[in-house]
């Protein structure tokens, strides 16, 4: 059996924060606001997972007004979201995202993005896809507000 799931995430900039996507510090005059790291990339692949059990959303396992999220590190949240019970007979056969964002520009970054994602997953970095669009100066993200993301992950059961 096969389970697709679809992620998104969005976080307005803030200032003294830094821009945290797929684990990776990126240096860029503002970040992202929000309880966690507020890495948008990875909270929106949590999501598509978790969509795809159809277990819920990050913020009923990570309450964003519980203290102990606060600053956290997403890649550790996902790491033990994957950890979950729910996901011990379900095997991830890929991730493809992409991150809405008018600037920095990404690409440098996707590798190290792809290393993150996949050594917490535990799978191939050929398994996970990351790309990165403007939204051409419309809405939020054009106006330079903040950072989107969207995933789609495909779980193929094996049991």
């Amino acid at each position: 059996m096969l389970r697709i799931g679809n992620g998104f995430d969005v976080h307005p900039f803030s200032e003294n924060r830094d821009l945290i996507l797929g684990g990776v510090k990126i240096p860029f005059g503002k970040g992202l606001n929000g309880h966690s790291d507020a890495d948008v990339l990875i909270h929106a692949i949590m999501d598509a997972l978790l969509g795809a059990l159809a277990a819920g959303d990050i913020g009923i396992h990570f309450p964003n007004n519980d203290p102990k999220y606060s600053n956290a590190n997403s890649l550790k949240l996902l790491e033990m979201l994957h950890g979950l019970a729910i996901f011990a007979n379900w095997r991830i056969c890929n991730i493809d995202t992409i991150i809405l964002a008018e600037r920095p520009k990404l690409f440098p970054y996707f590798s190290e993005m792809r290393k993150n994602i996949s050594s917490v997953l535990k799978i191939s970095e050929n398994c996970i896809s990351v790309k990165a669009t403007t939204t051409e100066k419309l809405g939020f993200v054009g106006r330079e507000e903040g950072i989107a993301a969207m995933a789609v992950v495909l779980l193929e059961n094996i049991k």
